[in-house]
C-alpha cells in the first residue's frame, strides 16, 4: 500500500466525522472559542487515529470478534444522540439542552468513538496485509490530520448554515446522525441481506 492510498484511505475515513461536526456546528447558539474547536478537532482526530492503531495492535486474531457488532455499536450511539435531537428539536426553547453540544466533553467523547469504528477494521486491515510499521504509524498520522481539517471544516461549514435553520437545526442534525448510524450498519450488514 503506497503512501498516496493511506492518504485517500484518509479521506475516506473522515467523512462521518465531516458530518458530525456539520451537525455540531449548525446546532452551536454562540460562536465558540479557539479552544473548545481546538478540543472538538482534536478529539475526533485522536480517536480517529488511536482506534487505527489500536485495530492493527489487535490485528487479524480478533477481527472476527469485533466485526460482528461494531457496526451495531456504531448505529445505536449515533441513532441515540441524533433520536435525542429530534425529540427536543420539537420540545419548547427553556427544555432544550443541546443535545449535540461539541463542547461536552462526554457527548463528544462518544461521538468520537461512534465515528472511528470504522477506523478499527481498518486498522485490524492493515494488520491482515503486514503493512509496515513505518507506514502504518505514517498513515495513522494522516488519518489524523485529515479527521482534524474535516472536522474543522464541518463546524465553519454548520455555523454557516445554522442560524438560516434556526430551532429546527436539531431536527436536521438528528436526521444526519441517525442517516450516519444506519449507512454504517447497511454497509456491514450489506452482504448478510444479499445472500
Amino acid at each position: 500500500m503506497s503512501y498516496f492510498e493511506l492518504f485517500l484511505l484518509a479521506v475516506g475515513l473522515c467523512f462521518d466525522t465531516f458530518a458530525v461536526s456539520l451537525t455540531g456546528g449548525i446546532c452551536f447558539v454562540s460562536r465558540p472559542r479557539w479552544s473548545g474547536i481546538l478540543k472538538i478537532i482534536f478529539s475526533f482526530g485522536v480517536f480517529q487515529a488511536g482506534f487505527t492503531l489500536l485495530g492493527w495492535a489487535l490485528g487479524s486474531s480478533v477481527s472476527s470478534y469485533i466485526e460482528s457488532f461494531d457496526h451495531w455499536i456504531a448505529f445505536l450511539l449515533l441513532a441515540y444522540i441524533g433520536g435525542n435531537m429530534i425529540r427536543e428539536s420539537f420540545a419548547r426553547e427553556e427544555e432544550t439542552s443541546g443535545t449535540v453540544d461539541l463542547l461536552c466533553t462526554r457527548k463528544l467523547c462518544v461521538l468520537s468513538v461512534a465515528t472511528s469504528i470504522d477506523a478499527l477494521a481498518v486498522g485490524i486491515s492493515l494488520a491482515m496485509i503486514q503493512l509496515e510499521n513505518v507506514k502504518v504509524w505514517t498513515g495513522s498520522a494522516m488519518i489524523m490530520a485529515v479527521t482534524a481539517m474535516a472536522s474543522l471544516t464541518g463546524l465553519f461549514a454548520g455555523r454557516a448554515v445554522g442560524p438560516k435553520f434556526g430551532k429546527r437545526s436539531e431536527l436536521v442534525g438528528g436526521v444526519i446522525l441517525i442517516c450516519i448510524g444506519l449507512k454504517i450498519l447497511l454497509e456491514h450488514l450489506g452482504p448478510v441481506i444479499l445472500r
